[in-house]
C-alpha cells in the first residue's frame, strides 16, 4: 500500500513538471568561443559571394566557409561594429575606421578608407555601426553622421541630433533618432516624417518593406505599421509579447515569414500565412537569448549574432526537430499526429503534447513501443499490455506484454501485433478489443507480414524468420522455419520491407524473397543491386521508403524500377538513432521520426537534383596551392572543400586520391593529406547519393622531389662523387707503385725461392744419385754375395767329394793327407764369412725388420734360413752355407713351416718373397 501512494506521487510530481512548453523547432546548429576562437558579441552577419559566412565580432572579422573558422583584426585592433558585402569586398567599420577586406591567395587583406583620405583626428570620437548601399554609393553610419564614399571620394554628413540607425525603404532613406523621431534623408536635406510622432524617445531598430506593406520596429514599444502614411500599432497577438522582449532586430524572409531578435526572449518566428509562430530562445535550443544581428545565407536560413556565440538556424529546412532537452520524455520509441498535437510513445510512458506543452498520460510509466492508427483510435503497444487512445481517453485493451509493432494486412483488413510472447490478431478493426492469439508461436516476435490468405511470416526479434499457416480460425497447421530451411547461417534481425504488394526480408545487409515453389528465401536481384549495405528499412507508402546506410539515413523514392535517393543528413540524428526500432508516423505532408531525445519532422522529396559548384582551396604550410602547383616533400596538403551549402541540401561529399578503389568520405569539407610520394596526384570529388558517386570536382598536384633528390644535392653528390674518384684515383695510383714494389720485392723473393729450390733440387738428384750409386753398389754386393754363396757352396761340395774320395781309397794314405791339406787351404776363412754375412743382413735388412715384426718368435738362425730362401737357394745350396747337412737344412724348413703356421700346400718361398 506504501509502495503504491509512492508511486502515485512520484507519478503526479512527473506529470505536474513534464507539463512545460516544448515545440517542434528548426535545426539549429549553435557555434561558441571555442569553435571560432573569437570574442562574444557578433554585431553584424554577411554572406559574401564567396559563398562564405563574415562575422563582425568585436576584435576581430570571423569568417566560415563550413570547412575552417578564420579571424582576423584590423591593423590598429579596434572593434568591428558593422560588415557590408559588395561584390568581392567586405566593408567593415569600426572606432575611427572604416575600409574593405579582400581576399587574395586564401588570405584576407585589409585596405583602409578612412586613414587614406585622413578621415578622423584625434577629437573625433566617431564608431560605425552600420554600411549600407544606397543609389549607388557606400554609407559608413555612426550614431553622428554618416559617410558618404563613392569610390573615391568621401562626403561626410552630421546630424544635429544623435541616431540609433539608418534604414533604406524603396528609394527612400530613413534616418532615426534616439529622441527625436524618425527623418528622410534627401541629399542633405532632413525632413521630419509626418504622422510617425509616436516614435519620439524611442529607439528604432528596423524599418522593412514586406509585400507593400511598411514596417517599424522599436526597441521597447513593439511593431507599428503604416496605413495612409501614419504609424499604428501592429495587430497581431504577438506585439504584446515583443514590447516586453526589448526588439533588437528585424528581418523579412522570401518564404514570407518574419524574423524578430529580441534582448531577452531570443527569436521570434512568425509565419505570415498562418499567422502563426515559434519562439526560439534558451529554454529550448539557443545558447542565450540576446540577439545583436540577423544574416540570411543563400538557402534562406538564418544566423543569428548572439550576444555570445552564433546561431545557425534552418528555417528554410524540410526537417524540423522536437527538442527535448529536459531528459523527462526519454527516448521516443514512435510518435503519432493527434488533432490537438502529438502522442508520444517512449521508454518513460505515453505523452500528450498539446497547446506546445506535454504531459503524461497517467497509468502509462514504463516502456512504450509503438503508436498505429486504426481509424480514429490509436493502438499502442506498451510493456505492460495493449492500450487505446480515443479522443482523449486512455483505456488498455488486453494485458499481453510487449507490443513492437502493429502491421495491417496488404490483402484485407486484419491488423497482426507482434509481442514478446507471439503473435495477435485483430480481425475486426472496430472492435478492437477483441483478439485471437496465434497458437503455437510462442516467440517473441518483432514483425509481421502477410500478402496471401491464411500465410503470414513472422521474423523473431532474436534470430530466425517463420512461415506461418493457419485456417479460418487461425489454428496452427504449419510452422517453418524459413532462414533454416533456406541454409542462411546469419539470421539475427531480420527486417521485413513490404513494397508494392511484396514482401522483402532483409537478413544480414542482403534482400531475399519467398519462392513459394521451392519453399526458400531467394535473393531479390533488384534490391541488391541497388541497396547494399542496408541495416534497416522502414516503408512509408507505396512509393517511398527509407533505408540506413553506413549509419546515414537515405528517404527513398522509387519511380517504377529506378529509385530516386534523397540524403538525410547526419548532423540531424547523429548519435541520436534508436537501432533496430526506427518507426516512422505520417503527419500530413510531413513524416515523423523517432529519436533518443525527441523526433524529426521531414518532407518527401521526389527529385534529387542538385547544381553543386565546388570551390577547392588548398593550402600547405598555410600558403595556397594553385591546380598544378608543386609542394614539399613530406609536407602536410589540406584541401577544403567549400560547397557554400549550410543547411539541409548539403551534399554527401568523398574523394578518391589517384584512381584509388575505395571512397573516402570528406569529413567537415577538409581533406589532409599526409606522406604522399613525390610526383604528379589527383584528388577527385564526387557525390553520394547512396547508389552512385558522382564527380563534381578535382584538384591536381605535384610533390617535389625529396631535399637530397634537388638540383643543389644532386650537384653536390656530383661534387662528392667526383673528389671520391679524384682520391680513389690517387689511392689507386699510390696502391698500384706500392704494389708495383711488392710486385718486385715478390719477383725477388721469388728468384731466392726459386734458386733454393734449384739448390735443393740438385742436392735432391745429387742425393738420388748417390742413393742409385749405393743400389747399385748394393746390387753389386749382392751379386759378389750371391758368387760367393755359390763359389762357397761348390767349394763345400767339391771338399766334401774328395773327403768321400779319400776316405774310399784307403791305401793312399799319403795321397789322402796331401789332400786333406789342399782342402784346408781352400777353406774359407772366418773373416771371409763374416763379411758375407754382413753384406747379406745389410741387403735384406727390410726383408728382416719385417719378418721380425710379423713374427717375433723367430731364431736368429731361422731368420737366416729364409734370407736363404727368398734368395731362391735350394736347400743343398744352404746346407754348406748353414754348416749343416742336407737333412739338417729339410728339418729346419720343416720346423720353420710350423713357426710360419703355414700349411701343407703353402709354399714357403713363395711365402717369404711377398713378405
Amino acid at each position: 500500500m506504501l509502495k503504491t501512494k509512492t508511486l502515485i506521487l512520484i507519478l503526479i510530481i512527473i506529470q505536474n513538471y513534464c507539463s512545460y512548453s516544448q515545440k517542434i523547432l528548426p535545426f539549429v546548429e549553435n557555434y561558441n568561443k571555442s569553435n571560432y576562437q573569437g570574442d562574444n558579441q557578433i554585431w553584424n552577419v554577411v554572406q559574401g559571394n564567396d559563398k562564405a559566412m563574415y562575422f563582425a565580432n568585436n576584435h576581430y572579422l570571423l569568417r566560415y566557409d563550413g570547412v575552417i573558422w578564420e579571424k582576423h583584426t584590423l591593423p590598429n585592433k579596434t572593434i568591428i561594429r558593422s560588415i557590408m558585402v559588395e561584390g568581392d569586398k567586405i566593408y567593415s567599420g569600426s572606432y575611427k575606421e572604416f575600409g574593405y577586406w579582400q581576399r587574395k591567395e586564401g588570405k584576407m587583406h585589409y585596405v583602409s578608407i578612412s586613414q587614406k583620405l585622413q578621415l578622423f583626428d584625434e577629437k573625433d570620437n566617431e564608431e560605425i555601426w552600420k554600411i549600407f548601399k544606397f543609389k549607388g554609393a557606400i554609407y559608413f553610419q555612426s550614431f553622428n553622421g554618416i559617410f558618404i564614399y563613392n569610390g573615391k571620394k568621401i562626403h561626410k554628413i552630421i546630424f544635429p541630433f544623435l541616431i540609433s540607425y539608418c534604414f533604406v525603404v524603396d528609394k527612400n532613406l530613413y534616418v532615426a533618432s534616439v529622441e527625436k523621431g524618425v527623418f528622410k534623408l534627401d541629399g542633405t536635406k532632413i525632413t521630419r516624417l509626418k504622422g510617425w510622432d509616436v516614435l519620439k524617445n524611442t529607439v528604432v531598430h528596423g524599418i522593412e518593406k514586406h509585400q507593400e506593406q511598411v514596417y517599424v520596429f522599436t526597441q521597447k514599444k513593439g511593431v507599428f505599421i503604416k496605413e495612409n502614411n501614419k504609424l499604428k500599432p501592429w495587430n497581431n497577438p504577438l506585439n504584446e509579447t515583443l514590447k516586453t522582449a526589448i526588439i533588437n532586430v528585424a528581418k523579412f524572409t522570401k518564404s514570407n515569414q518574419l524574423i524578430i531578435g529580441t534582448g531577452n526572449k531570443g527569436i521570434y518566428v512568425l509565419d505570415l500565412n498562418s499567422n502563426t509562430f515559434k519562439n526560439i530562445d534558451r529554454d529550448n535550443v539557443l545558447m542565450n537569448n540576446s540577439i545583436l544581428s540577423i544574416g540570411f545565407d543563400k538557402e534562406n536560413d538564418l544566423w543569428l549574432g548572439l550576444d555570445n556565440g552564433i546561431a545557425h538556424v534552418e528555417i528554410n529546412s524540410p526537417i524540423s526537430i522536437f527538442y527535448d532537452n529536459s531528459g523527462i520524455l526519454g527516448s521516443v520509441y514512435s510518435v503519432a499526429t493527434t488533432n490537438k498535437g502529438y502522442l508520444i510513445a517512449s521508454n518513460h510512458g505515453v505523452f500528450e503534447y498539446e497547446s506546445s506543452k506535454f504531459k503524461m498520460i497517467p497509468n502509462t510509466q514504463g516502456q512504450a513501443w509503438n503508436i498505429t492508427k486504426i481509424n480514429d483510435k490509436y493502438v499502442i503497444g506498451h510493456n505492460d499490455g495493449t492500450f487505446c487512445y480515443d479522443k482523449g481517453l486512455f483505456y488498455k485493451l488486453n494485458n499481453v506484454k510487449g507490443g513492437w509493432n502493429l502491421s495491417k494486412s496488404s490483402i484485407n483488413n486484419i491488423y497482426f501485433q507482434s509481442t514478446y510472447s507471439g503473435v495477435l490478431v485483430y480481425d475486426n478493426a472496430t472492435n478492437l478489443n477483441e483478439h485471437k492469439i496465434i497458437r503455437d508461436v510462442l516467440k517473441p516476435i518483432k514483425y509481421v507480414a502477410q500478402n496471401k490468405q491464411n500465410e503470414i511470416f513472422a521474423a523473431d526479434n532474436y534470430r530466425g524468420l517463420y512461415r506461418v499457416l493457419f485456417d479460418d480460425n487461425y489454428k496452427i497447421l504449419k510452422t517453418e522455419n524459413i532462414t533454416q530451411l533456406s541454409k542462411i547461417k546469419n539470421d539475427f534481425g531480420v527486417k521485413i520491407l513490404e513494397f508494392r504488394k511484396e514482401i522483402l526480408f532483409l537478413i544480414n545487409s542482403s534482400w531475399y524473397t519467398y519462392n513459394s515453389l521451392t519453399n526458400k528465401l531467394e535473393k531479390n536481384q533488384l534490391f541488391n543491386e541497388n541497396f547494399k549495405n542496408i541495416s534497416d528499412v522502414i516503408a512509408l507508402n507505396e512509393s517511398h521508403f527509407m533505408v540506413l546506410q553506413d549509419g546515414i539515413l537515405y528517404h527513398i523514392y522509387a519511380k517504377g524500377n529506378k529509385f530516386i535517393w534523397n540524403i538525410i543528413q547526419e548532423k540531424y540524428y547523429k548519435g541520436k538513432l534508436i537501432n533496430d526500432n526506427l518507426k516512422i508516423f505520417r503527419d500530413q505532408n510531413n513524416f515523423l521520426l523517432n529519436l533518443d531525445d525527441g523526433f524529426i519532422s521531414f518532407q518527401l522529396k521526389n527529385i534529387n537534383k542538385q547544381n553543386i559548384i565546388l570551390k577547392i582551396e588548398a593550402f600547405n604550410d598555410q600558403g595556397l596551392v594553385h591546380e598544378n602547383n608543386k609542394i614539399d616533400f613530406n609536407s602536410e596538403l589540406r584541401i577544403h572543400v567549400v560547397s557554400g551549402i549550410y543547411g539541409a541540401s548539403k551534399p554527401n561529399l568523398f574523394y578518391k586520391i589517384n584512381d584509388a578503389k575505395d571512397f573516402t568520405p570528406v569529413m567537415d569539407g577538409l581533406i589532409v593529406l599526409n606522406n604522399l610520394s613525390s610526383g604528379l596526384h589527383s584528388v577527385v570529388i564526387y557525390k553520394h547519393d547512396g547508389v552512385s558517386y558522382e564527380e563534381l570536382s578535382s584538384f591536381d598536384f605535384k610533390v617535389a622531389q625529396p631535399w637530397y633528390f634537388s638540383f643543389g644535392m644532386i650537384l653536390l653528390y656530383f661534387v662528392l662523387i667526383g673528389i671520391v674518384f679524384f682520391f680513389y684515383y690517387k689511392w689507386n695510383a699510390l696502391h698500384y707503385i706500392q704494389k708495383l714494389n711488392l710486385q718486385e720485392e715478390e719477383l725477388k723473393h721469388q728468384k731466392k725461392i726459386l734458386e733454393m729450390e734449384l739448390k735443393a733440387e740438385n742436392e735432391l738428384n745429387i742425393q738420388e744419385y748417390e742413393k742409385h750409386i749405393l743400389e747399385l753398389e748394393l746390387q753389386t754386393k749382392s751379386s759378389e754375395v750371391a758368387g760367393k754363396s755359390l763359389s762357397i757352396a761348390k767349394q763345400s761340395e767339391m771338399i766334401d767329394n774328395i773327403q768321400k774320395i779319400l776316405d774310399s781309397e784307403k791305401d793312399f794314405n799319403k795321397l789322402k793327407s796331401e789332400i786333406k791339406k789342399a782342402i784346408k787351404i781352400n777353406q774359407v776363412n772366418k773373416h771371409e764369412w763374416e763379411i758375407f754375412e754382413t753384406n747379406l743382413n745389410q741387403i735384406h735388412n727390410e726383408f728382416i725388420i719385417s719378418l721380425s715384426k710379423k713374427f717375433p718368435n723367430l731364431t736368429p738362425k731361422d731368420i737366416k734360413l729364409c734370407v736363404y730362401l727368398k734368395m731362391n737357394l735350394s736347400s743343398k745350396e744352404i746346407a754348406p752355407l748353414m754348416n749343416i747337412s742336407f737333412r739338417g737344412v729339410e728339418l729346419h724348413r720343416y720346423r720353420l713351416r710350423k713357426k710360419l703356421s703355414l700349411s701343407q700346400e703353402e709354399n714357403l718361398s713363395k711365402f717369404l718373397l711377398n713378405i
